[in-house]
């Protein structure tokens, strides 16, 4: 999260072995030109409400406001969220709990039936390590891991409806863990809460504080903090891990080299080898922010949409048990020019291009959707990136996009119908002799056929 005011598991060695190779990954293809077709095959059927969440920060609003954007959620057939708690503002005054605040929000779930992974973050005053004078005593961790783990077993007693709860947010950041990262803290803060969860308030998921990117550290050289917490023997215990593949474009930072599908690719295959059972991507998304520039480029609402189903797509593909977009809604002045513009909606739960782009494409696809081969195209434009599905009714659903726009030829099909989720079109396609021929855009497109 951008936002300021705001059974065994890996051995060390295998924690080693990955990020080092995750490191290493970028450099190994620098030379290789990836124009060749990318055909990718997800390893297991998609349920979308069980495998798309989006974050949420209903807290910034009036519970009138947040009832809507959770009906907007739900008007999606999604029904997972990730909500960020505040230590700070939940718990002002040592004991002085904001249970007027938090009760209404908790029972809302219930009423409407959502899931929940909740993170607490960034030390109430009377706990932070900060020094007595800082403005920012939010951002340091807690002077002892056991008074943060003492709150979130009261909290996880209190809303047994909350599905997993996460230790803290992206501390892998300065900004999160003032005034610089530290790997053995977390680990000491990680294990206090998994230790009091478990006496307390047994039967909880527990997640790793989403790390952001690949919990590269930036005061360290780039040092990984899961690396670090590996060495430290800290994930000898059940525990979902959780990081924040954020990039400039749904490729990656360099799309031309397609970087973080590489680099997820190889990463959670690595993961998986070494016997863990649960990688979601908590956040990930782009702002459509107008500037002034921070970080990154300007896209817009239509670029925003555009990189959000690409995303999706590769993210469906690539061995994530669940991801959470980043964001539900626009927040108002309190964040950055850059973080008030994350949502599917805007700040008064209205729907942004993002929303009506996500809801024609969960619309075309259905419920759920189960993995095939793809076709094989006779030609193609370069950089074109392709996965299959099966839809229910046994439609097939062929989703593509290239490097620049172009043809393809398709033999063996005959008659289909090309969808347009970004821009909400949808045409015939039939092929007077073979093979068909169907236009490819950047942006991207769906083949549909019996």
């Amino acid at each position: 999260m951008r936002i300021h005011s705001r059974r065994r598991w890996l051995a060390p060695a295998a924690i080693v072995t990955l990020f080092l190779l995750l490191l290493l990954l970028g450099q190994s293809r620098k030379n290789e030109a990836l124009a060749a077709p990318l055909e990718l095959r997800a390893p297991r059927t998609v349920v979308w409400k069980d495998f798309l969440g989006v974050n949420a920060h209903f807290l910034w609003f009036t519970p009138e406001v947040y009832r809507l954007q959770m009906q907007r959620l739900q008007a999606l057939g999604l029904q997972w969220t990730r909500i960020d708690l505040h230590w700070d503002r939940i718990e002002p005054s040592r004991g002085q709990f904001r249970w007027d605040v938090l009760d209404p929000l908790m029972q809302r779930l219930v009423t409407d039936r959502l899931k929940a992974e909740v993170y607490l973050v960034g030390s109430a005053r009377y706990a932070s390590s900060a020094p007595a004078d800082a403005s920012n005593s939010d951002q340091y961790p807690p002077q002892g891991p056991q008074l943060y783990a003492n709150v979130l077993v009261q909290l996880a007693r209190r809303y047994p409806q909350v599905s997993a709860w996460q230790v803290w947010n992206e501390p892998n950041l300065p900004s999160f863990w003032y005034p610089r990262e530290d790997p053995q803290a977390y680990g000491q803060l990680l294990l206090a809460s998994k230790q009091a969860l478990d006496r307390a308030a047994p039967g909880r998921q527990l997640v790793l504080g989403g790390m952001a990117y690949f919990s590269q550290m930036p005061d360290q050289h780039g040092r990984l903090m899961v690396q670090s917490l590996g060495n430290l023997g800290l994930f000898s215990f059940p525990i979902v891990i959780a990081y924040h593949p954020y990039s400039l474009a749904p490729e990656g930072d360099d799309p031309a080299q397609r970087d973080f599908i590489l680099r997820a690719e190889q990463g959670n295959q690595a993961l998986r080898a070494a016997g863990v059972k649960q990688i979601w991507a908590d956040e990930w998304g782009w702002s459509s922010y107008a500037g002034p520039v921070e970080q990154q480029p300007i896209i817009g609402e239509q670029g925003q949409a555009d990189y959000l189903l690409r995303r999706l797509v590769l993210m469906s593909a690539l061995d994530y048990d669940r991801i959470f977009l980043f964001a539900l809604s626009d927040l108002d002045d309190r964040a950055t020019a850059r973080d008030r513009h994350y949502g599917l909606l805007d700040e008064h739960a209205q729907p942004k291009p993002a929303y009506y782009a996500l809801a024609r494409f969960l619309a075309i696809t259905g419920p759920r959707v189960q993995p095939i081969d793809p076709p094989h195209p006779a030609t193609a434009p370069p950089g074109l990136i392709s996965v299959a599905w099966r839809r229910d009714d046994g439609h097939q659903l062929w989703m593509f996009w290239a490097a620049q726009p172009g043809q393809l030829t398709l033999p063996g099909i005959r008659l289909a119908t090309l969808h347009d989720p970004l821009r909400g079109t949808q045409r015939q396609l039939r092929a007077k002799q073979d093979p068909l021929q169907v236009p490819v855009q950047t942006s991207l497109q769906i083949l549909e056929w019996p």
